[in-house]
């Protein structure tokens, strides 16, 4: 199986626009979402789910307030702020700060604190109009996004074994942080989609880095390439220089975001000069790839 994760180095270049469109394309695909802290990609597939999985990560700290005494020593001891008074005089942790360092677990003079696995969001498996996809939710304020991506792509993997699938195409997540990294290693191919602004060549560079240390080949597109030409000449020009292959262009098109009112790709909602360049760069992603 091959897979190819097309990622950003910031937001808003239109990654899962594109990647949507390379589902529409692909053919024996599976497709996974590992932009887990703002999936979006089943905006344009509508997946109908076919199941669904907790994801477990980490502890949180929970006081039982009937055991509490409102001694206090948890809210001293706590560097994070996460412990809170109640109106009745005991303390409870606030979710949303709790780190799960433990310490107030291991101070409480009376073993009120438990501390639980925590539940941090779902993950699933779906059919869409272009095939199988594996997703996720991850929950509010919650930590550990590297690992529920490790986990998507896990399960994209051997889902294509169990059902034969050649190719894996992986909306990943922008930046250069652990999700990135947990999308990227030991990808077959990686597609960097960016922007000619100065701070999309900027994180473009940040991300070819990236891809380099990991020693995964990458391929630039340069999306709306037409409202700065000489800005996406120079990113082209940074591309190679980076060890990385530029492999097209794609003009601004409004009809970008009317298919995504549609709730569909733009390679399904229209024709034109933006459709058939992505055309052209997916054939030259298969050829990679062979």
């Amino acid at each position: 199986m091959k897979e190819i994760v097309v990622i950003s180095g910031k937001g808003g270049t239109g990654k899962t626009s594109i990647t949507g469109c390379f589902a529409a394309l692909a053919e024996n695909a599976i497709l996974a979402d590992c932009d887990v802290d703002a999936a979006d990609l089943h905006m344009l597939l509508a997946p109908e789910i076919i199941s669904r999985t907790d994801f477990i990560s980490g502890n949180e700290a929970v006081v039982r307030e009937d055991d509490c005494t409102g001694c206090g020593i948890c809210r001293e001891k706590c560097k994070f702020d996460a412990i809170e008074v109640t109106p009745a005089g005991k303390y409870r942790v606030n979710p949303y700060s709790c780190e799960g360092c433990m310490v107030c677990v291991e101070v409480c003079p009376v073993k009120a604190i438990d501390f639980p696995p925590n539940h941090c969001g779902e993950w699933y498996f779906s059919h869409t109009r272009f095939g199988p996809m594996v997703h996720a939710r991850l929950g509010i304020a919650q930590e550990n996004s590297g690992k529920l991506v490790s986990t998507v792509r896990r399960e994209a993997a051997a889902k294509a074994s169990e059902l034969n699938r050649d190719l894996l195409i992986v909306d990943g997540p922008p930046g250069i942080g652990c999700p990135v990294i947990a999308s990227i290693t030991g990808a077959s191919l990686l597609v960097v989609v960016t922007e000619p602004t100065i701070s999309g060549k900027h994180d473009m560079k940040r991300v070819l880095e990236l891809a380099k240390h990991f020693s995964v080949p990458a391929l630039v597109i340069v999306n709306k390439w037409d409202i700065n030409p000489e800005m996406t000449a120079e990113i082209e020009k940074d591309t190679v220089l980076a060890g990385a292959l530029p492999i097209g262009r794609i003009p601004y098109d409004r009809a970008f975001t009317v298919a995504q009112i549609n709730g569909r790709t733009l390679v399904e909602e229209t024709t034109g000069e933006a459709v058939e360049n992505i055309t052209t760069i997916w054939e030259k992603v298969c050829r990679k790839l062979k």
